[in-house]
């Protein structure tokens, strides 16, 4: 990350909500993180919104998440971003598994099933 990224990232401009990672060529890669632009940043210097981003992390750690994220359904989600005490950005990644179809049609009814009960609870009083 250039530095106008993490000038923006650390007034809290950064929009995790498309994010996913991806190993390409040995090497983790962060796609879809959204940066504002910073403000007092200069119009020539500012990087794309939603470039990807070379993640830092040991070989080890890469091996493991391309093996676990390779399974059926698995992928690689970051979690969170934050600043440790040397003023570094870090990136807490997830392993997250998609709902199955099925999964998805059980809660819709529960949840228009409990919404039915709460109107009838709101109707009595």
């Amino acid at each position: 990350m250039v530095g106008s990224e993490v000038k923006s990232i650390f007034l809290g401009r950064a929009n995790l909500t498309d994010a996913y990672c991806k190993v390409i060529n040995g090497q983790m890669f962060l796609l879809n993180l959204d940066v504002d632009p910073y403000d007092k940043g200069v119009a020539a210097f500012l990087p794309d919104r939603r470039r990807d981003r070379r993640l830092l992390m040991h070989r080890k750690e890469i091996d493991t998440l391309e093996r676990k994220a390779q399974e059926k359904g698995f992928t690689l989600v970051p979690l969170s971003m934050y600043f440790n005490s040397r003023g570094k950005v870090k990136v807490q990644i997830g392993l997250g598994k998609g709902k199955a179809q099925y999964d998805k049609r059980d809660k819709i009814a529960k949840d228009d099933e409990r919404r039915e009960m709460d109107r009838a609870r709101s109707l009595k009083y």
